[in-house]
């Protein structure tokens, strides 16, 4: 068998971990034996383009030309028998699916957010869910994008991405063109489901590490946040919590960067909150370092976490996790079990959970052993490559193009 992985990079500037699952499968599938074949496109080009490639980059978005022409000439010359798509955003463009299937290739999609019928992926306007665009009228994520500017709070931004959208909705690309999509949660198949892709083409696999650290079930005193510092993480939410806990000797610590750091740091200061430590971006060893001696992992997102890979990397190191009671979290967390569930948005229910987790030190630790024992059962590279190629086996017996 030979597979063909496709992706198209995120900015540097504004990683994904997208790009590192990518990685991953690729190097997974390799260690097992299995050829692979890489496409790739980097949406750094995008900074190098003149006036002329930012007027067709609206244009790309929605039909690649080159990427069309491209991967015909790749898969004559390598002929996989799988397409694995990660992302198609912004230079590939769905394009690449009808290339794929034109030279008679199974494809497989990996759902890593929901910008199929979402402008921005995440369900998320003005800090709050929002489902508008599940919905059978799919020109409705156009008017939608126009009404609200849901794409970087930019009415013209999110219209093109809009309409790529609904002309490949109204053109049956997702419906017709991809033989099977892998989700990576329950919650997040059944959106899809909502939203109009056959149920019975949409596996669940969940992402996996593909270096496992040792798990550590004794503690420093401090909890820890990773992630990147945006709107959407809910970090503000921490620094409202810990001000119910000033009489706490307790630290958390805040590992990475983004837009909102400097503002939360003055706020901190400001404010005078205690026990906050801003720690910048770290290499990724160093920051499982120091998640393996925090006593619990803190996930406060205020949006639907597709997969939050800080997640299983608090499993794996032996930590419960407080996480917000909210789609992909709430299924991953077992509440009382592997971590605590809060309500979302709700910063003195994170504070009561912090507290409590501060208080029964025996019990934080049974929570970090579960947790391991959970990623162990289901988050290994093992259990995700014997998952990934049943998917690929029963899409290869399914395909019209039946090998």
């Amino acid at each position: 068998m030979k597979i063909l992985f496709i992706h198209n990079f995120y900015q540097s500037s504004a990683p994904s971990g997208e790009d590192i699952v990518f990685k991953n499968e690729v190097e997974l599938l390799k260690k097992n034996g299995i050829n692979v074949v890489t496409y790739e496109k980097y949406n750094d080009e995008i900074k190098e383009y003149g006036f002329f490639g930012n007027f067709t980059l609206p244009f790309k978005n929605i039909w690649s030309l080159e990427t069309y022409r491209e991967l015909k000439l790749l898969i004559k010359k390598e002929k996989p028998d799988i397409a694995h798509f990660h992302n198609v955003w912004y230079l590939i463009s769905p394009s690449a699916y009808y290339a794929c299937k034109e030279e008679g290739l199974a494809v497989v999609q990996t759902l890593h957010n929901f910008r199929i019928f979402c402008v921005n992926g995440l369900l998320l306007r003005e800090g709050g869910i929002c489902e508008e665009c599940i919905t059978s009228n799919k020109f409705k994520s156009v008017k939608n994008s126009i009404k609200y500017g849901c794409y970087r709070n930019s009415r013209l931004y999110s219209l093109p991405v809009a309409f790529s959208e609904y002309f490949h909705w109204i053109k049956k690309t997702w419906t017709d063109k991809v033989d099977a999509y892998i989700a990576l949660t329950e919650f997040s198949r059944n959106k899809f489901i909502e939203a109009g892709l056959p149920s019975d083409k949409i596996f669940v696999k969940p992402n996996f590490l593909a270096n496992q650290p040792e798990a550590n079930f004794s503690y420093q005193n401090y909890g820890c946040f990773l992630g990147r510092i945006s709107n959407e993480k809910g970090l503000g939410l921490v620094m409202e919590a810990l001000k119910f806990l000033r009489n706490f000797q307790f630290k958390t610590k805040i590992i990475g960067d983004g837009h909102l750091k400097n503002y939360l740091e003055e706020k901190v200061k400001k404010k005078e909150i205690n026990g906050i430590e801003f720690l910048g971006k770290k290499e990724h060893s160093e920051s499982i370092e120091i998640l393996k001696k925090a006593k619990f992992l803190i996930l406060p997102s205020i949006c639907y976490e597709m997969f939050p890979m800080t997640l299983i990397e608090a499993f794996a190191c032996g930590k419960a996790v407080i996480a917000s009671n909210l789609g992909a979290m709430a299924e991953l967390v077992e509440d009382a079990k592997t971590g605590l569930l809060f309500e979302r948005g709700n910063p003195e229910d994170l504070a009561r959970k912090i507290k409590w987790m501060i208080e029964h030190p025996d019990k934080c630790i049974e929570m970090g052993k579960n947790a391991r024992a959970e990623f162990e059962a289901k988050y290994t590279a093992e259990k995700n490559f014997e998952i990934l190629m049943k998917i690929y086996e029963k899409v290869i017996g399914s395909s019209p193009n039946n090998y």
